[in-house]
């Protein structure tokens, strides 16, 4: 009788190995729902949104740079607004980072959040492609300019011999320098800009999509009384 063992003592072990292996479970779920979240080593979206909040203070610089060789320039030529657009994407999905994200999506403004970035890293994604087009486009005209200055004026043909031929005058240049050599370089600069861009746009709206559609959960696991143990399908 000394040596018999408690039934009571034998239950009460039982009740705090379940508890621990509960723990545990809830433990492991927690950090792959964490890992989830996770992209290339930063929460999500924050590296998707800080690239493109340097890219869009980048592109609005330089075109501000642009603005500075010629006030004649038109706003096309000088892209600052893609560069403000971008800058107002990365806000939001700083925003987006710092949202309480719910396992299953029921947050009514998380979803609203979400759309509204994917819709504009969508529309940045097609600014860019724009900005891209006109930028080809007077790269390769400027590179076939022919110019002379006229006071405080460039005065730019395409074809000196034709009296006819179109004219481009830029005002407040005083060295058509500026305009034969710095300007195409500027232009080619925001093609890279704008292609980072929208490489980053296409990135940042599929993982919307995949964190919204390939990463989602199907509910509780059985014999598990934790809202925070879910499993990924």
């Amino acid at each position: 009788m000394g040596s018999g063992t408690s039934p009571m003592g034998s239950t009460g072990g039982g009740n705090a190995n379940a508890g621990k292996e509960k723990k545990g479970q809830a433990e492991t779920g927690g950090s792959v729902l964490e890992e989830a979240q996770k992209c290339c080593g930063c929460r999500f979206p924050l590296l998707v949104a800080l690239l493109q909040l340097l890219l869009g203070i980048a592109v609005a610089a330089v075109a501000f740079l642009m603005v500075a060789i010629s006030s004649s320039l038109l706003p096309r030529e000088t892209p600052h607004w893609a560069g403000i657009i971008m800058i107002v994407v990365s806000l939001l999905g700083f925003v987006l980072f710092c949202i309480t994200r719910m396992p299953d999506e029921r947050a009514t403004t998380q979803f609203i959040v979400k759309l509204m970035y994917f819709f504009l890293c969508t529309m940045g994604m097609v600014i860019s492609a724009v900005v891209i087009a006109f930028q080809c486009y007077h790269y390769a005209l400027t590179k076939s300019y022919s110019c002379k200055e006229m006071g405080e004026n460039c005065l730019c043909t395409l074809d000196p011999e034709d009296p006819i031929a179109r004219t481009f005058i830029y005002s407040g240049v005083t060295d058509c320098s500026a305009i034969v050599s710095t300007l195409p370089m500027y232009y080619l600069l925001q093609m890279v800009l704008n292609l980072a861009q929208a490489i980053v746009c296409l990135v940042g709206a599929f993982l919307v999509w995949k964190h919204r559609y390939q990463v989602f959960f199907a509910g509780l696991q059985t014999g598990s009384p934790s809202t925070q143990n879910w499993q990924k399908v």
